[in-house]
């Protein structure tokens, strides 16, 4: 009985492993809807229609124009947390100079003098004391009293 490569013709199986192997690692599944994957469906789905029956053109309308809300909705997502980064930028600046508190490792309220702030991580990070305080920490901000 003949071997299934012989039958499918003179393609080396090495060759093949190799290009299976190439494609599965320059390709990695993505995890989210994009336009891109919106685009790849629609234009599958026009290139496999029915010619006796081809994709109504209000359907196509409707499709383009989910497409065009989904992308409008990611680009107002982005300029919202860009937003929201910038303020908490401008907030943790503003405390420099000032008396703030936070709840300490012990679960008791913590006040010092904020002196800097480092923006390195996501959330800014304020220095209390010599103790760098995730913004989100501090539950109270006060004018610094002068000795």
């Amino acid at each position: 009985m003949p071997s299934i490569d012989q039958i499918s013709g003179t393609v080396d199986k090495a060759a093949q492993l190799a290009a299976m192997a190439a494609n599965s690692s320059a390709r990695a599944p993505k995890q989210t809807m994009d336009s891109e994957i919106f685009m790849q469906l629609l234009v599958t789905q026009l290139k496999n229609q029915d010619p006796s029956s081809p994709m109504d053109t209000n359907a196509m309308i409707s499709q383009t124009t989910q497409l065009a809300m989904m992308e409008q909705v990611t680009n107002q997502t982005t300029t919202a947390n860009e937003g929201f980064s910038l303020q908490m930028r401008i907030a943790a600046s503003n405390m420099v100079g000032k008396q703030v508190s936070y709840e300490g490792p012990d679960g008791k309220p913590v006040t010092g003098t904020a002196t800097s702030v480092s923006f390195a991580d996501s959330v800014p990070k304020v220095t209390v004391g010599g103790k760098e305080v995730a913004l989100d920490l501090i539950s109270g901000i006060t004018a610094a009293t002068t000795p």
